[in-house]
């Protein structure tokens, strides 16, 4: 009798010693494989600080990249063949950037030779202040009650007129209002080129492309 009870028991050890060590056994994997994601934890932050510099830096470069009022102050000089009422007209076309004290200003003619032998020169003038927009610059064309430069009035038949830098292209735009609540559009884009400057010339009239001039103006 002894040894039949020694026999039932030792069986109901060797039942109970396995499950323990597979419990013990499940709880050391556990722990073996919750470690490394806790310890993924600060390489993901780091990993994310990364890309999040990388992304500042990528924007910084891009700005300084860009091109400053500086990079476009001189006189240019250009010519440009124009169609206009079904005739070819040769014109001049000059501009002059100078930096001021608050911005910058832009001074530009065209002189249009008819095929009569007359000319017509057309010159403008504008200077341009910062907006509260980056690279955008309102046009300070007249003076108010209070002696600051401000815009014109569009619905009074001025040109409403802004420029803004983008890259290495510096526009200036004029928007005209008619009396009949049409408007006409005019962009110059005078982009940054070796030994001066691209002009890019586009008048839109209500949604149609009214005029179109590209042409090279030199640094003199």
């Amino acid at each position: 009798m002894p040894r039949c009870a020694g026999s039932h028991a030792r069986p109901a050890l060797s039942r109970v010693r396995p499950a323990a060590r597979r419990v013990a056994g499940r709880s050391a994997v556990a722990r073996a494989v919750a470690r490394p994601a806790d310890d993924l934890r600060p390489l993901k932050t780091l990993g994310l600080t990364l890309l999040v510099a990388l992304a500042l830096a990528l924007l910084a470069a891009g700005r300084a990249g860009a091109a400053e009022i500086a990079d476009f102050v001189g006189s240019y000089k250009g010519k440009a063949q124009i169609a206009s009422a079904g005739e070819m007209h040769q014109r001049d076309l000059s501009v002059e950037i100078q930096e001021t004290r608050e911005g910058f200003k832009v001074d530009w003619s065209t002189i249009t030779y008819r095929a009569d032998g007359r000319t017509k020169e057309a010159v403008y003038s504008i200077n341009f202040v910062p907006s509260d927009r980056d690279e955008v610059y309102s046009a300070a064309m007249r003076k108010n009650m209070f002696g600051h430069d401000v815009q014109m009035d569009p619905m009074k038949g001025e040109p409403y007129v802004w420029a803004r830098i983008i890259g290495d292209t510096m526009t200036v735009f004029s928007l005209f209002v008619d009396d009949q609540g049409g408007y006409e559009i005019q962009e110059f884009n005078r982009t940054l080129t070796e030994g001066g400057l691209d002009l890019d010339f586009l008048s839109v009239r209500n949604g149609a492309v009214r005029r179109r001039v590209e042409t090279f103006l030199a640094l003199e």
